[in-house]
């Protein structure tokens, strides 16, 4: 993606275009459909020579998630992870590889969500199909 698109689309979230932001949002949106925690996009980025902190990653991908950039979820209770595909769907996680695939889940699914309480709705939801490799025989 161009950097003009890519500063574009950071002032479209409403948030200032760093410098950092934009190196960043560039290793970010560079495919479609990235799954990423805060420490291999921190190494993505030294390793694409972006002088950036740990703390400055974890502060732009909160931000980019508070923007609607970004979407964030958690599989192992500490460990977060974002997506750069904010609609509503699912996810597996293959434990042994640390990796996040997307679910298909195809046709009307979102219908078949619980009603919630009354006064309120549903923003969104996370489900994660946890796998790992089945034992040889």
């Amino acid at each position: 993606m161009p950097v003009n698109e890519i500063e574009k689309r950071v002032r479209g979230a409403g948030l200032r275009p760093t410098r950092q932001r934009i190196a960043l949002a560039g290793l970010l949106f560079c495919k479609e459909n990235l799954h990423v925690c805060a420490e291999a996009l921190h190494e993505k980025a030294l390793d694409a020579g972006v002088r950036v902190s740990l703390a400055t990653v974890y502060n732009t991908l909160d931000q980019f998630t508070r923007a609607g950039l970004l979407r964030a979820f958690t599989v192992e209770g500490s460990k977060t992870w974002f997506d750069t595909n904010v609609s509503n769907h699912c996810h597996f996680f293959i434990e042994d590889e640390d990796r996040i695939l997307d679910i298909d889940l195809g046709g009307d699914w979102e219908n078949q969500l619980p009603e919630p309480p009354e006064g309120m709705e549903i923003v969104g939801f996370d489900f994660v199909v946890r796998l790992r490799p089945k034992p040889l025989s």
